[in-house]
């Protein structure tokens, strides 16, 4: 009887087990009482310049999704990203994880994360003094073009220069601080790296007398998603639908459409999103458009155009459809 009876309880437990829903995210949100989110430092998006802690495009975002769960913008903590442990135990712990594509890939979370909507479109740019005669790309051949040695910079600039033929001097570097330096004396006719990290650099001190211009065309452009864990899709349809509201948000009032909050309606209780969530995201945060002025556009130091491609793709953002 005792083999049965041992049986019966191992049997018992596992069906119980299995009965048992696993804990929403949401739910563990509210008891919790703040929203976890984490990323890769970058100027504008997750920064930390100016001492007053973690701020950014990245945080707004975080801040909507927290007005929509929590009732309240301030309820977000925000977990920076630099090595594969802090990868690894951030995509198991944060709600919500801004990423990108090679992030992803580079520390092996494809399995562990649903990419979600893009937040922020980077793009590997080039930065080149006010008075260069440089205006396009192709106009970099024959100068001297600086970058960080293993970036992901170095790779778009050897993956340009294979395609078009272009021939120019590469001075890699290891650190930032004598990159920047050699620009600043003119070592160097051009600079390469992320959009974000050229327009802060050409705030710092040292480069403002050569009053640097990033030049519109790009090397590589990739999004930053909101990405979310596997194990609860109604979470990542909510942080889905807190993003697209959003960017719906900033489309005007007319004769044919509705504007603001009405413009792409979601009313989603059973994703834990209460009545009237739309209208309350976009009273505490504003739309995706103040949101990406305020932090990396004409009213940020970094004062970036958002300048709209093909397909869609803006500097900014991978437009959503409406639901009309």
């Amino acid at each position: 009887m005792r083999p049965l009876s041992f049986f019966v309880f191992v049997v018992g437990l596992w069906a119980w087990t299995f009965q048992v829903p696993a804990q929403s995210i949401v739910n563990r949100v509210k008891e919790r009482g703040v929203l976890y989110c984490g990323g890769v430092a970058r100027p504008g998006l997750a920064d930390q310049s100016g001492g007053t802690g973690w701020h950014g495009l990245e945080i707004d975002i975080g801040r909507a999704i927290a007005a929509a769960v929590l009732s309240s913008a301030d309820k977000v903590e925000f977990h920076a990203y630099a090595t594969e442990t802090d990868f690894a135990e951030g995509a198991r712990s944060d709600d919500v994880l801004f990423l990108t594509g090679s992030e992803i890939s580079d520390h092996h979370l494809a399995g562990l994360i649903v990419p979600g909507p893009p937040v922020f479109v980077e793009s590997q740019g080039v930065m080149v003094p006010g008075d260069s005669s440089v205006q396009h790309l192709m106009d970099l051949g024959n100068r001297t073009v600086c970058f960080m040695i293993g970036s992901s910079s170095e790779r778009a600039l050897n993956a340009f220069c294979d395609s078009t033929g272009c021939r120019l001097f590469r001075r890699p570097f290891s650190e930032d601080g004598e990159m920047v330096d050699a620009y600043a004396a003119q070592n160097c006719h051009a600079i390469i790296g992320e959009i974000t990290d050229l327009a802060a650099m050409r705030g710092e001190e040292e480069l403002r007398a050569l009053a640097s211009r990033i030049l519109p065309e790009t090397l590589a452009d990739f999004p930053v998603v909101a990405a979310t864990g596997t194990a609860d899709a109604k979470w990542s349809g909510l942080v889905a639908w807190t993003v697209y509201t959003l960017i719906s948000g900033g489309r005007q009032e007319s004769r044919w459409y509705a504007g603001g909050a009405g413009a792409m309606p979601v009313d989603a209780p059973e994703l834990g999103l209460p009545h009237g969530w739309q209208k309350a995201v976009l009273k505490a945060v504003g739309n995706y458009g103040d949101i990406f002025r305020r932090n990396v556009g004409t009213g940020s130091s970094l004062n970036l155009e958002r300048i709209a491609w093909g397909n869609g793709i803006e500097r900014g953002v991978l437009l959503s459809p409406h639901l009309d």
